[in-house]
């Protein structure tokens, strides 16, 4: 893929820098009349910059939290509309502002920056907050809630496959050992709890991983992206691009086979003549990742990856 370096980040948005911006908006290819998604608007970085390449072309963005659609209120732009609401309901969304086909679709998944640097919300490892991590703070699940309430066979299952954590049983008993004596409330409580599991000197990615796994089960994380990435490959026109960023392996595992078979899961199916039976074809067949210059200047670029793929 081209590299430009005239792509560049608002010097206005400090509410998250995003990562890999240039390859992304190459891997678009926009048209300046065509119909775009941002699927997860998040401080904007991304969508001001497709906007800046559309002229009779029209971006519609997404995203569920509060303090995006916030920041999304600073846009001024006639070819710009933003939903509320998760990418999981991209469909329902597009039809409901008279749009049935599109030409490309962006996806950063995670969390922002700004989400994670916001103690109240409950996402880092670094602050004491509440045990929150809900991306739409008008859903009632919270972390408090899973750790207080699951049993010790969901927290096993959620804390392996999720968090991937080698003692993923160890710590889901000592979860529930520590609920008994005091009920769940904050970060810290969690990460007193598990102190004595976590290996010594890697602590730190320990928690990390653990609250991932609360994150990701929190917000339905899998399961939306599933049903968001079937829909891409119905709303999509031929030759449009989908451009998808994610920042850990369960996340890439699920873009890359939806890419290869046109399914999350299973193998790849073909018709009577042999020929398989899938939406998109891979731009490239291993991930675009960050430059040592980004990574050095923007920690959260050191585990993401970037799968181009377009409309068969």
């Amino acid at each position: 893929m081209k590299k430009s370096s005239s792509i560049q980040p608002p010097a206005s948005n400090r509410y998250h820098k995003p990562v890999m911006l240039e390859e992304c908006i190459l891997a678009l290819s926009i048209q300046p009349n065509g119909i775009y998604v941002d699927a997860t608007f998040g401080g904007g970085g991304h969508s001001l910059v497709i906007l800046e390449n559309l002229k009779e072309g029209r971006l519609i963005a997404f995203d569920q939290d509060e303090d995006a659609k916030r920041q999304a209120e600073n846009i001024q732009s006639r070819s710009f509309t933003f939903c509320q609401a998760n990418f999981r309901y991209l469909k329902q969304y597009l039809k409901l502002h008279d749009v049935s086909k599109v030409d490309g679709i962006l996806a950063d998944l995670g969390i922002s920056s700004h989400q994670i640097d916001s103690p109240e919300r409950g996402f880092s490892t670094r602050f004491e907050g509440p045990l929150d991590m809900r991306m739409d703070q008008k859903g009632k699940q919270t972390a408090a809630r899973i750790l207080n309430e699951y049993e010790e066979q969901e927290l096993h299952k959620i804390l392996g496959m999720y968090g991937e954590l080698k003692n993923a049983r160890t710590a889901a008993k000592a979860v529930v050992i520590a609920r008994t004596h005091k009920p769940f409330a904050t970060t810290l409580d969690l990460k007193n709890a598990l102190q004595s599991i976590a290996p010594r000197g890697k602590e730190n990615k320990y928690f990390a991983q653990v609250f991932q796994a609360l994150r990701i089960e929190v917000n339905e994380e899998m399961r939306a992206l599933e049903d968001f990435l079937h829909q891409c490959g119905e709303v999509m026109k031929p030759g449009g691009r989908l451009v998808v960023m994610s920042y850990h392996s369960l996340e890439d595992r699920m873009v890359k086979n939806y890419i290869n078979t046109g399914k999350v899961f299973g193998a790849l199916e073909k018709d009577f003549f042999g020929n398989p039976i899938k939406p998109f074809q891979a731009i490239n067949r291993k991930p675009i990742e960050a430059s040592e210059n980004e990574v050095n200047e923007n920690k959260r670029a050191r585990s993401a990856k970037l799968r181009v793929a377009e409309k068969i």
